[in-house]
């Protein structure tokens, strides 16, 4: 929404309160807050002392809230909810504080607006703002007197938001009801602001069809559709989301701006590639936005990105939030970096990962008040301006992991930012329910990460990269975990190969490493638990202990040093033939499973199982190609991270992906559906 001022100048909407679009009170702490603040002790205070450190966290991670609620039949609207007399509510929530510092930092925004709307005499209507380390300060306030709407308005500075902090509301009612029918966060803006930009959605499906057209269907939100310019849809799969019960109702009310797309299994790089491409071509779009099909949409949040990404001070990638669709109040990262000596994906370490708002509300939790800076964001939901891919080029094709990291690394480099930006998000399956290290994507996360630190590490041979790959994979190899050893001695040779090498095995490679992966055992999985041998042992237990039991470091060391000698020794005989031990997903770790001959290991998804058994020989080769590969790439670093770098510019450009779409476009014009 854009206005004019009395001046002449133009007035942007720049966030306005939104209320749950189903009434589902599980998303409701992300909306609504009823709860008073409890913020945690500040890390000056509680000092360097480990144990103290370790006692501050463990509070931190601990329930704050009383129990309090909103019921469901307040919410009277997608904007409007009903507060019962005598009580407070508080707007300080993810979806309704208004994320002052990062406008402060990336916009041309200077000052804001706050317009509240309120029906019903009596109600205060609070201003509070945070400070980076939490602390809270009120900033203005004012009381309805009549019974009507009335219109309170706030004048609000950005200034003092260098290092983080936000703006938000709380709401007391007096001696009757009130509703609070709307907020607007509103900004003065230069005229070349003025409009709003608009958004190709890239969406790359594979067998999900339910899941991509209820997501379509949500897409189709009539605040959104003037931002929607196209939403594609790369079809990957053999079920098709145009098959969906959902498909006609969402494809109708996409109003003509859906395009499915048809083309072979790229994995997630080849389908948003294909997105990117398709939105260059067309050049009618100011942003493609990247989101995955498995994701619940919250629709106000693409409005967001696309008016942040209209306002920033130069084209900046907007990414958005990931929250758990089965705990919907749990946050999975505040934001994601690349450690620079590991070359690894990482939250940074002075934030805390799967936090649930449900516990402890943004006003209690210290650390969401300073501003997080990141280096890239997921392309779960991520928007990227048309410019940026101009310049920068399409994704690696590397078909699953480190595709959405390189990109971010890449166009930093180029000068272009990423904003992980508060109050946009998804609902999304989450990833610690998986165990996507040991199965076929073992193969992708070690060679994509490779490739990546070839092309953007300033550390001579990747920093710790060698290193950690190594105790990596030795610690496949005493988990008994083989199958898995040989997919990473796969990627790294692929890597090897050059990066000419990674179009030609984009539409083959996940074929050749799962027909490669079935002849181990450890990769062949069971849902029935009497599909294997009953469990027997010759070597009791010391003292009887459980395999549950978490050692200590010091015993981690140990284990750690001895193990792979352990890994020479002839197995136990019995162990041929019957497992030693059942161990839960849980308790897989690799200094236990390194203590047994043979086991039954259960996967992360709670599914099914699959038989580990320990193989003096297989460890050895292993063990020998393992050291030698990994002398090579410190020979041969330097040499290899030039020839990345020199090609980067040529595999990711249009005309080196429109020759792998080919297949799926010959005869016909880029832009044309299949």
């Amino acid at each position: 929404m854009t206005s004019t001022t009395t001046g002449g100048v133009p007035r942007r909407l720049l966030q306005r309160q939104i209320l749950p679009l189903d009434k589902d009170v599980d998303v409701l702490p992300l909306y609504l807050d009823p709860e008073e603040a409890n913020l945690d002790e500040d890390k000056y205070v509680v000092g360097g002392s480990r144990a103290a450190k370790e006692l501050n966290n463990a509070a931190i991670r601990q329930k704050a809230s009383t129990g309090k609620a909103v019921r469901p039949d307040q919410l009277l609207s997608r904007t409007a909810v009903r507060i019962p007399s005598g009580k407070k509510l508080s707007f300080g929530t993810y979806f309704n504080a208004f994320a002052a510092s990062y406008w402060r930092r990336w916009t041309v925004v200077s000052a804001v607006t706050l317009a509240v709307t309120v029906r019903g005499a009596g109600a205060t209507v609070i201003v509070n703002k945070s400070m980076a380390n939490g602390r809270q300060q009120k900033v203005d306030s004012a009381v309805t007197e009549g019974d009507g709407p009335t219109t309170l308005t706030f004048e609000l500075s950005l200034t003092p938001f260098v290092d983080g902090g936000w703006y938000w509301y709380d709401v007391v009612a007096g001696q009757g009801d009130v509703t609070i029918e709307s907020a607007e966060w509103t900004a003065e803006v230069p005229a070349d602001r003025a409009e709003h930009g608009t958004v190709d959605l890239a969406i790359t499906t594979m067998n999900r069809p339910d899941f991509c057209a209820q997501l379509l269907g949500q897409l189709s939100a009539p605040e959104l559709m003037p931002f929607l310019d196209t939403v594609f849809v790369m079809e990957q799969g053999t079920k098709k989301v145009a098959d969906s019960d959902y498909f006609a109702s969402a494809e109708a009310g996409l109003q003509g701006k859906l395009r499915v797309i048809e083309q072979g299994n790229l994995g997630g790089s080849g389908g948003y590639a294909r997105g990117q491409l398709e939105s260059l071509r067309k050049g009618t779009a100011t942003y493609a936005m990247m989101m995955d099909d498995d994701v619940v949409c919250e629709p106000e949040g693409i409005i967001r990105a696309v008016t942040f990404g209209d306002l920033a001070r130069r084209p900046t990638i907007v990414g958005g939030h990931m929250f758990s669709l089965f705990a919907k109040s749990r946050l999975h990262s505040f934001g994601e970096i690349v450690h620079p000596w590991r070359f690894w994906w990482m939250s940074p370490l002075d934030t805390y990962n799967d936090w649930d708002f449900g516990a402890r509300n943004l006003r209690s939790a210290r650390w969401l008040h300073k501003r997080l800076d990141v280096d890239f964001n997921g392309w779960f939901m991520c928007l990227i301006p048309r410019q940026v891919i101009a310049e920068v080029g399409l994704s690696l094709p590397l078909f699953i992991k480190w595709d959405d990291s390189e990109y971010g690394l890449r166009a930093k480099e180029a000068g272009y930012p990423t904003v992980t930006f508060p109050g946009a998000a998804v609902w999304h399956v989450p990833w610690t329910d998986k165990n996507d290290a040991l199965d076929w994507q073992a193969y992708f996360h070690l060679r994509n990460r490779f490739v990546a630190a070839l092309l953007h590490s300033n550390y001579p041979r990747g920093g710790r990269m060698l290193r950690e790959s190594v105790n990596h994979q030795i610690a496949h190899l005493v988990s008994m975990q083989y199958s898995t050893a040989e997919l990473r001695l796969m990627a790294l040779e692929d890597v090897l190969a050059g990066p000419e090498a990674l179009h030609g095995m984009l539409a083959t490679r996940l074929a050749e490493v799962n027909a490669f992966r079935k002849q181990f055992t450890d990769a062949q999985l069971h849902a029935d638990p009497d599909d294997f041998p009953p469990i027997r042992r010759e070597k009791l237990p010391r003292k009887g202990k459980d395999v549950t039991e978490v050692p200590s470091r010091m015993a981690q060391l140990v284990t750690a040093g001895l193990a792979p000698i352990r890994q020479l020794k002839k197995p136990r005989e019995l162990s041929r033939r019957h497992p030693e031990v059942e161990i839960r997903a849980m308790d897989a770790k690799w200094y236990r499973i390194a203590k047994f001959d043979s086991a039954i290991v259960s996967m992360n998804d709670g599914s099914s199982a699959a038989l580990y058994i320990r193989d003096q020989e297989k460890f050895k080769d292993l063990m020998k190609r393992t050291l030698e590969i990994h002398a090579r790439y410190r020979r041969e670093w330097p040499e290899l991270a030039a020839q990345y770098r020199a090609a980067l510019g040529d595999i990711t450009s249009p005309e080196a992906w429109e020759k792998t779409f080919a297949p799926w476009t010959s005869g016909e014009s880029a832009g044309t559906d299949e």
